[in-house]
C-alpha cells in the first residue's frame, strides 16, 4: 500500500488539497495529513469543508505544530509528499530549510530521504525570489506542479479543471485514476 503525506498550506486553492485527499482515499493510499493554520482559514473561506471533515477523510492527521509527529522523521517510510496548494511562505521554508512547522519539516524530510515531493504552488504573478525558491527546490529533486488548467479536454465546470490538476499529480505517483482526459493528438 502506498503511503503519502498531504500538506495543505494557506494559499488559495484549498479545494486541490481536499480533492487530492478524497482521491488518495478512493485509490486505497494511506494518507498522512497536515494542515497549516492559514490553510484552515482558507479552507473555511473557499469551501464547505472544515478541519474536522478533513481529519475524517485522512487515515492519520497531525497538528501543524507537532514537530514530534512520525512524519517529521526520515525513519518513517513514505512514498513521498504533496503540498496542495503550496503557498509561497511554505515554499520558502522548504527551500531554505527553515522548518518552523510540521508541514515544512515533513517536506524537508522527504527531500533529504530522496523521496518524491510535489508542490502545487499557487501564486501569480511571481517575483524573482519565488522563482529562485522554485529553482532551488527543483534542483534538489522536488517537482513544481502548479495547478495550471488544460483546455483541450473542454472542461465545463470548475470541478473539471480541479480534477485535471489533481489527476496530473496522481500520475506523478503512478496512482490509477480517471480524472484526466488524456491528449490523443489532433484528429486528421
Amino acid at each position: 500500500m502506498k503511503r503519502i503525506i498531504l500538506g495543505i498550506s494557506g494559499a488559495s486553492g484549498a479545494i486541490y488539497g481536499v480533492r487530492l485527499l478524497t482521491a488518495l482515499k478512493a485509490a486505497g493510499v494511506e494518507t498522512h495529513l497536515v494542515v497549516s493554520k492559514a490553510a484552515q482559514i482558507t479552507l473555511a473561506h473557499e469551501t464547505d469543508y472544515n478541519i474536522v471533515q478533513l481529519h475524517a477523510l485522512a487515515d492519520h492527521w497531525y497538528a501543524a505544530g507537532d514537530l514530534s509527529a512520525s512524519i517529521s522523521s526520515g525513519s518513517f517510510k513514505t512514498d513521498g509528499m504533496i503540498v496542495a496548494p503550496c503557498s509561497m511562505r511554505s515554499l520558502a521554508e522548504i527551500a531554505t530549510g527553515n522548518t518552523t512547522t510540521l508541514l515544512s519539516r515533513a517536506a524537508d524530510v522527504v527531500l533529504k530521504e530522496r523521496r518524491r515531493l510535489v508542490l502545487m504552488v499557487r501564486e501569480t504573478p511571481l517575483h524573482a525570489i519565488h522563482l529562485r525558491n522554485m529553482l532551488t527546490l527543483a534542483e534538489m529533486g522536488a517537482i513544481i506542479a502548479p495547478p495550471v488548467p488544460a483546455f483541450y479536454g473542454k472542461p465545463e465546470t470548475i470541478d473539471d479543471i480541479v480534477a485535471h490538476s489533481i489527476g496530473r499529480v496522481l500520475d506523478l505517483f503512478d496512482i490509477s485514476h480517471d480524472y484526466v482526459k488524456r491528449w490523443e493528438g489532433v484528429p486528421a
